[in-house]
């Protein structure tokens, strides 16, 4: 199983010079094997020059999954060029969304609406379906198992993790960790903290020993409290996570779309020294636009 990194960037893309070594495309993971069948995580900008590489290996089969549908992860999806060609295969699957009672097609559709984008569902040529999912729903693509469980962020958001040959990894979409809404004093306050140590726990349960864990790193842990509600995590929660999980290989990504690629490995530097004696055999990376990562 092979990892291909095309979005890093979370918010907005943030092309440019400071960006141009980790990359300023927003949210889009590859993932495949020596087989023809290809899962992709997320339609950020990064779904673009994915479909570029991917002419080359016509007619195209793929699954898409979205982790949740803010723009920064679906915006690049109306130029995935495979859809307009005929004869390529695409299976998309995402959440109903609960509050606005809409599927995954209706939510997706909506930008490609003649107001936002020139070519409409309808005119699309690929044989494209859509398909709504539930929690610890087991979807099973060519060699691979894909299972998404609820994380924690405004809008309904799944991690993913893909399964295939005894090799495992776990992707958080964008996810922050789970705090209590209410004071010390408050009369539901320790009934909250029970909830929210379920659920950590959950998630820490389900990515148990994966071999690869992709987390939101958005923000530092003395940037956090102005992003707080924000949802997303910090390099330090998505440490933790890791070391709790037993997870063998951690890769930092949807990096702020304001921190140049000199910050974001000053950042790194420091958190390599700061847990030098607490990470055993673990491994911490940067994700980086272009990276590819073989799953051994």
């Amino acid at each position: 199983m092979k990892i291909k990194f095309w979005g890093v960037r979370g918010s907005i893309a943030s092309p440019g010079q400071k960006t141009a070594k980790y990359g300023g495309n927003t949210s889009c993971i590859e993932i495949y094997s020596e087989e023809k069948e290809r899962i992709i995580l997320d339609a950020g900008t990064g779904i673009f020059p994915l479909a570029q590489q991917m002419l080359s290996i016509m007619p195209v089969t793929c699954s898409l999954f979205i982790s949740h549908t803010h723009w920064d992860h679906i915006q690049g999806l109306p130029f995935f060029t495979q859809m307009f060609i005929p004869n390529n295969s695409i299976t998309i699957y995402g959440a109903f969304d609960p509050v606005f009672q809409k599927n995954i097609e209706e939510i997706l559709s909506r930008q490609m609406e003649y107001c936002y984008f020139p070519v409409r569902v309808t005119e699309l040529m690929a044989d494209i379906k859509y398909n709504n999912i539930f929690e610890r729903q087991t979807i099973n693509v060519g060699p691979f198992s894909v299972t998404p469980i609820l994380m924690n962020h405004p809008v309904l958001n799944y991690g993913y993790k893909i399964e295939s040959d005894g090799k495992s990894v776990f992707f958080t979409g964008d996810h922050e960790k789970p705090y209590n809404i209410y004071e010390p004093e408050d009369d539901f306050y320790e009934e909250y903290e029970e909830l929210i140590a379920q659920k950590n726990q959950n998630i820490i349960d389900f990515i148990k020993g994966v071999d690869v864990l992709i987390a939101d790193s958005a923000y530092t842990t003395e940037e956090y409290p102005s992003k707080k509600g924000w949802g997303h995590g910090t390099f330090d929660t998505s440490i933790h996570m890791a070391l709790k999980a037993g997870v063998s290989n951690l890769y930092f990504t949807h990096h702020e779309p304001t921190r140049s690629d000199e910050a974001l490995e000053k950042i790194y530097k420091e958190k390599l020294s700061e847990y030098s004696d607490k990470l055993g055999d673990m491994k911490l990376y940067l994700a980086r636009e272009g990276l590819t990562v073989e799953v051994t």
